[in-house]
């Protein structure tokens, strides 16, 4: 017993070290959200332009996830770690010395494949560390910075874009290099050379094949729940501002805070109510329960009437989705067995595909009724949560 608590606390510095450096990269990711229309602009770009700019980010994020998760398995999550900062860094300064659009696509595409690295990376690395009991705890906080980035992120972008609207990205670049050199010397690495050598050797199929063979496999089922969980949150994320301005007459000032609020509420839960709870109750339960809350939460923001309202039941949606995605990233990792790196590359994978697919729909949704998205949203979860009662019960138990 006291052996497994030194352990743990071993493991808490690698594991607060990688927090710190997705928070990092979060930020760099929601300080472009209240500039970026206004960036495009100054090369006479559109809303469409827009749309594309956001796509070809998630797109890229989808084809390279699982590559560079295998690429974890083989040579180690902290290399992998630091090269996509470094990437994202470089990135970000395109972005800031753009000359013209192409330079624009240019640094979203490089920002998508480097960023990819990332996640799956960090999610291998905190099943390196933790056993299964506190796994669900440790994806909570590696949820908890990442959503706590998003809602830090636009307020930074939106003070320095006041100044020159090259700065938010000038910053997420610093920053994003400043993580690279703190894991370079600070990170140990979690996936020693002895236990990438044990791994089985891997057959060489295309990325379409592997995740053929992976929808079929045990992780399968939970990988299409990542797929709906994302593509709930980004149906929301994708019209939320549309929605208050044209419903509510809002401006950017209360589309803003009520992010910032309802931000600092989901990440107060994936910090401190994801562990628990998957502790007490299992990820299987929290898993249910959180599609339950953010179906309901879907459902009565259409009936919102005013801006305590509004904050109230956006927020009920947001705590849904974050007691979800680390409870499901759990489920996911214990099911990987030794290929953390590249399930959870196939995991960013859907993930992805969730956040390119979900903002093309609302917006179509939206021009034919305006609470559409949220009710079509609403739909998919409970169609989800279905699906995960008749898994849960054919699921075989140890």
């Amino acid at each position: 017993m006291q052996t497994e608590s030194v352990k743990e606390n071993s493991n808490r510095a690698p594991l607060f070290l990688l927090s710190f450096n997705l928070f990092i990269v979060m930020v760099g990711i929601g300080l472009v959200i209240p500039i970026l229309p206004f960036y495009v602009e100054k090369f006479n770009a559109n809303a469409q332009t827009l749309g594309f700019l956001v796509a070809v980010f998630a797109f890229m994020q989808f084809l390279f996830a699982p590559i560079w998760g295998r690429l974890s398995d083989k040579i180690g999550r902290k290399p992998l770690i630091t090269i996509g900062l470094i990437g994202f860094a470089i990135a970000e300064f395109i972005f800031a010395f753009a000359t013209g659009l192409w330079m624009l696509f240019i640094s979203r595409i490089l920002a998508g494949i480097f960023g990819s690295a990332l996640m799956p990376t960090a999610m291998a690395y905190v099943s390196d560390v933790t056993d299964d009991k506190s796994r669900g705890q440790g994806m909570g906080i590696l949820g908890a910075a990442m959503g706590l980035g998003i809602v830090v992120g636009p307020g930074i972008g939106g003070w320095l874009a006041e100044f020159d609207l090259s700065y938010p990205f000038l910053f997420a670049g610093i920053a994003a290099s400043l993580a690279a050199v703190v894991s370079t010397f600070l990170l140990p690495e979690s996936f020693t050379k002895e236990q990438r050598e044990a791994l089985p050797l891997e057959s060489r199929v295309g990325q379409f094949t592997q995740i053929k063979q992976a929808l079929v496999s045990p992780v399968g089922f939970l990988l299409i729940l990542v797929f709906i969980m994302s593509f709930g949150l980004a149906n929301f994320q994708a019209v939320f501002g549309y929605y208050a301005l044209e419903r509510y007459g809002y401006g950017p000032q209360q589309v803003g805070f009520t992010i910032f609020i309802v931000g600092i509420v989901g990440t107060l839960v994936q910090g401190i109510g994801v562990g628990r709870m998957t502790k007490r109750f299992g990820e299987e339960k929290v898993v249910t329960i959180a599609m339950v809350i953010s179906a309901f939460g879907f459902v009565i923001m259409t009936l919102a009437a005013n801006f305590t309202m509004v904050i109230i039941t956006t927020g009920i949606f947001f705590i849904g989705n974050s007691l979800l995605r680390p409870s499901l990233n759990a489920l996911i990792s214990k099911l990987a067995g030794p290929r953390q790196g590249m399930v959870m590359g196939l995991n960013n994978s859907f993930l992805s595909l969730g956040n390119v697919a979900g903002p093309i729909l609302a917006g179509t949704l939206f021009l034919w009724n305006i609470h559409i998205p949220y009710l079509f949203g609403a739909s998919i979860m409970i169609i989800g949560l279905i699906a995960t009662r008749i898994w849960i019960a054919k699921k075989p138990r140890d």
